[in-house]
């Protein structure tokens, strides 16, 4: 067998580092090195070249809004990809002991991640869940705008200064107001998207500001174990135990949006909802070591109330007593 087909042949991982203007892409095994332009043309470019390869996986780090264009090509054109957290990437290549940190060096790291860790493939978000995103995270900077402002007004003692404050802080709410009738339109123009959103909905303490926070951020919901959805969230605990010596299990790392969305809900249900109310009880008034701290106990109902929202549209059906 010639050099040539045997490369063809051969599984191929490719690494990309991205950046604003540029796609830095690189060939594990082999070690090819390709650069393309970030846009539209440049994928177009970058998929000719893919489509000489054995193609396995297709790694790349999370970067915001820069990533988004090119996740949105590979998954029109079904290519296998897997979109990872930088802090994982460089954990990688800190271990491997690779501290340089240029394009070229980043893009073959991100290869050999993929071939040595195998790392889950991520599936595309569609349109509509792509600007749901976008919406849900422009109202996350309007509510720290809003309470900002609120802040400066306790403070400011100048009329012209304090008209201007309120007249932002009514702009703020007016523009909160906007987006979240957006997203009713959004709902109300795709049903797959209404039906979920509807099974959020019928969980005791989640309101639809919320509803639409766990489909943005978590878009996996409903195709994981109730193990990986804890982690995902940042909500499995950590066990620390070395020897004899054992210490307290935190939580960490995971979405921290998805954390933060989860926390009013979670005071809502355990004073509305008796399954919740119950479990916070149980937790907080054990005797002795059995006892834990509320915020600990707060942090279970959100793990669990995350759980069951993945069940709940994993099996494609709405809150009932019986699902708690």
């Amino acid at each position: 067998m010639s050099k040539s087909i045997a490369e063809k042949t051969q599984a191929t991982n490719i690494g990309i580092d991205i950046s604003k203007a540029n796609l830095d892409v690189a060939a594990y095994p082999g070690g090819q090195f390709c650069q393309f332009t970030n846009n539209i043309k440049g994928f177009r470019c970058l998929a000719k070249w893919l489509g000489t390869m054995n193609l396995s996986c297709i790694t790349f780090e999370a970067t915001g809004t820069y990533h988004r264009r090119l996740e949105r090509f590979l998954g029109e054109r079904r290519l296998p990809f897997s979109r990872i957290n930088p802090r994982q990437a460089r954990c990688f290549a800190e271990a491997r002991g690779k501290l340089a940190k240029t394009d070229r060096v980043d893009a073959l790291m991100l290869a050999r991640f993929g071939e040595l860790l195998k790392p889950r493939l991520t599936t595309a978000k569609s349109q509509p869940l792509e600007t749901l995103c976008e919406l849900v995270a422009a109202r996350r900077a309007l509510v720290k705008d809003r309470t900002a402002i609120k802040n400066r007004l306790h403070n400011l003692q100048t009329p012209l200064l304090k008209r201007q404050a309120r007249q932002r802080l009514r702009q703020v709410e007016r523009q909160m107001a906007a987006i979240d009738a957006e997203c009713r339109i959004m709902r109300d123009a795709d049903p797959e998207l209404a039906r979920r959103l509807d099974i959020l909905l019928s969980i005791p303490g989640l309101g639809e500001v919320t509803a639409f926070t766990l489909l943005a951020e978590m878009p996996e919901l409903g195709s994981m174990d109730k193990r990986q959805t804890a982690a995902l969230a940042g909500l499995a605990p950590i066990t620390r135990a070395s020897g004899t010596w054992k210490g307290k299990s935190f939580i960490r790392g995971g979405r921290a949006n998805l954390r933060h969305a989860l926390y009013m809900p979670a005071l809502v249900a355990i004073r509305f909802n008796e399954e919740f109310k119950q479990k916070y009880e149980a937790m907080t008034t054990a005797r002795g070591k059995l006892a834990k701290p509320a915020k600990v106990a707060i942090t279970a109902i959100m793990r669990r109330m995350i759980v069951m929202a993945n069940a709940l549209l994993r099996d494609d059906r709405k809150w009932t007593k019986i699902s708690a």
